[in-house]
């Protein structure tokens, strides 16, 4: 597949445009001193631009960065998760803000959530760029959205298929 296959769900202008309101709802919303912990690797260009945004909204934030995996180099979801890199900071009594590229199975971002308020966070937000509802196979929902997404697989804006595409301006679909 190359990228003349990929269908654009999401341009540049839209996206850029949402992660500002995104930014201005986050940092209405009340978070005490936030610790933004994107997962990695996927969310890293979300993450950076919300971070900007998040700075012009008024809010400061820590960054810090757990990398999880449950898909390596395929497709679909092996079933579970583990931790490749994990957070330097400690979270107790810490307002966080994790953020992801995409909620499809609810897997991942219920482990980090999880892992996070047992270490002792005060509350833990989730912040995604992608909402695949449809997908969920566990109980959990993100407190801001940037888009409900098809049930799609998708590339671009950091998120990769096999590695590859997440250069992409955009978030598009095979």
């Amino acid at each position: 597949m190359t990228e003349s296959d990929i269908d654009i769900l999401f341009d540049e202008a839209t996206i850029a445009d949402r992660v500002q309101i995104l930014a201005k709802e986050i940092a209405a919303s009340g978070l005490e001193n936030p610790l933004l912990i994107p997962v990695l690797t996927g969310s890293f260009v979300f993450a950076a631009d919300l971070m900007r945004a998040l700075h012009r909204a008024g809010l400061a934030v820590e960054v810090d960065f757990l990398r999880l995996a449950s898909y390596g180099a395929g497709t679909e979801s092996k079933g579970s998760v583990k931790v490749l890199c994990d957070i330097d900071q400690d979270v107790t009594g810490r307002d966080v803000l994790l953020v992801d590229d995409i909620l499809d199975t609810g897997l991942t971002l219920a482990f980090a959530r999880d892992l996070l308020l047992k270490r002792g966070a005060r509350h833990v937000s989730l912040a995604v760029l992608l909402d695949k509802s449809e997908r969920r196979t566990v109980k959990i929902s993100a407190d801001f959205v940037g888009f409900a997404c098809p049930d799609r697989f998708v590339v671009g804006y950091g998120i990769d298929k096999g590695y590859a595409y997440r250069e992409l301006p955009y978030v598009g679909a095979f």
